[in-house]
């Protein structure tokens, strides 16, 4: 049996098993995501799959078309609704200067050099899980954590008026290493991918023929407008991966670059951290 074999077989038991009518998914227009509707599809029939693109004022331009185009590849119904008005009635775009009116371009652009300037002597992506007491950092936080929980709360909304599961599309890079907002896009029923490192996906959406525009595309936490994975995490997912498979199986590191080593090992330490505090009650193959 072959990797979609299982993993189809996987979702079959879970939605039989735990008396689910179907099942609904959060479309990003990432590669996560896309490669889980390729799976859901070969799982259970396609008018059972609800999918919903929950768009708001920062999203990346293209992203919702992206959606589209993978729900409409695998031929599934999908709904949009943008949760800007939500976000605004809890006063979360008050946090920083206005910025309805301007481009977004310009918007990555200061986010992105605000990321790198704001603390030189620690990754942001540190402060981030370890906490940290300054304001204007805890204000980003809730900034961009509050997206991912308001978006899971519509998701399960959603799903529980179908008496559908919601399927997750965290991957095991992610959970190792944190990068993921609890109660937020880690909360789900089914996690389909949570054994499968970010470099397995991208090889297991050439075997679902996810559209190769998404396959290409920079991989996104949608954390600030413009930062992607590699940027926050501060090196590739190649390189990540297959640091972190090593330290996993105990295998030996000395033809590491000592530096990517150290920087592996660090965000090993901050997954595990956050996972410590993180009640993981999941759904997953790795479980078996």
């Amino acid at each position: 049996m072959n990797e979609v074999e299982k993993i189809v077989e996987f979702l079959k038991k879970s939605i039989k098993e735990n008396n689910f009518s179907g099942a609904v998914l959060g479309i990003s227009g990432g590669i996560d995501s896309a490669v889980v509707l390729g799976l859901l599809v070969r799982a259970i029939e396609r008018d059972k799959i609800m999918c919903f693109m929950l768009p708001e004022r920062d999203s990346p331009p293209g992203s919702v078309e992206d959606a589209k185009l993978v729900c409409e590849h695998y031929k599934v119904k999908y709904k949009i609704k943008n949760i800007t008005k939500i976000l605004k009635s809890l006063g979360i775009y008050g946090y920083f200067p206005p910025a309805a009116l301007i481009p977004w371009k310009i918007k990555a652009k200061y986010a992105k050099e605000k990321w790198k300037n704001f603390n030189k002597d620690t990754n942001p992506y540190e402060m981030d899980v370890l906490g940290t007491n300054d304001p204007e950092f805890l204000k980003g936080i809730s900034y961009y954590r509050a997206k991912h929980r308001i978006r899971m709360v519509y998701l399960y909304k959603e799903a529980e008026l179908r008496n559908y599961a919601v399927i997750g599309t965290t991957n095991r890079t992610e959970f190792l290493t944190g990068l993921y907002v609890k109660w937020g896009d880690d909360s789900s029923d089914i996690e389909p991918i949570l054994h499968l490192y970010k470099t397995e996906v991208f090889e297991l959406a050439k075997e679902l023929d996810v559209p190769e525009k998404i396959i290409k595309k920079p991989a996104s936490p949608d954390l600030i407008p413009g930062l992607t994975d590699e940027e926050a995490l501060g090196l590739s997912y190649v390189d990540i991966d297959r640091i972190l498979k090593k330290i996993i199986e105990g295998n030996n590191l000395d033809d590491e670059d000592p530096r990517k080593v150290a920087v592996v090992k660090r965000l090993y330490d901050l997954g595990e951290r956050r996972n410590k505090v993180r009640n993981i009650n999941l759904l997953s193959i790795k479980e078996g």
